[in-house]
């Protein structure tokens, strides 16, 4: 089992940016994709991004493209979202997920791991 922790959210100005952040504990977390995914109140959970366990494929959503990157570390067990550009539309409460599974589905029904999320509010 693994265990997610996120944080680095906050409060941003639109055009601004911000780093999260996402700890795993377990000695098998390399070999696991993990996704970003968000959801603001009333709406559905919203994939963002995801990194794969294989020489760092990633895949991203068309709405975060060219503004968000996703990162990781295996010797730290992190991985980070590097939000730039920020809009309001991006505000929402975002989660880290993990998945023992080949491939980055963007599905979060796929994820078996989740953590409990960090608030990310963009004013404008």
């Amino acid at each position: 089992q693994v265990q997610l922790v996120e944080s680095g959210g906050g409060l941003v100005q639109a055009g601004g940016s911000l780093r999260l952040s996402c700890a795993a504990s377990g000695r098998t977390f390399s070999n696991y994709a993990v996704a970003w995914f968000r959801q603001a109140p009333g709406k559905e959970r919203e994939f963002v991004a995801a990194i794969g366990w294989s020489v760092g494929s990633t895949v991203y959503a068309d709405s975060v493209k060219d503004r968000f990157t996703i990162l990781r570390d295996n010797a730290k067990n992190t991985v980070s979202l590097q939000m730039n550009s920020l809009k309001p539309e991006d505000t929402a409460v975002y989660y880290c997920a993990a998945e023992f599974a080949l491939g980055l589905p963007r599905d979060p029904s796929r994820y078996d791991y989740w953590g409990q999320g960090t608030q990310v509010t963009v004013s404008s």
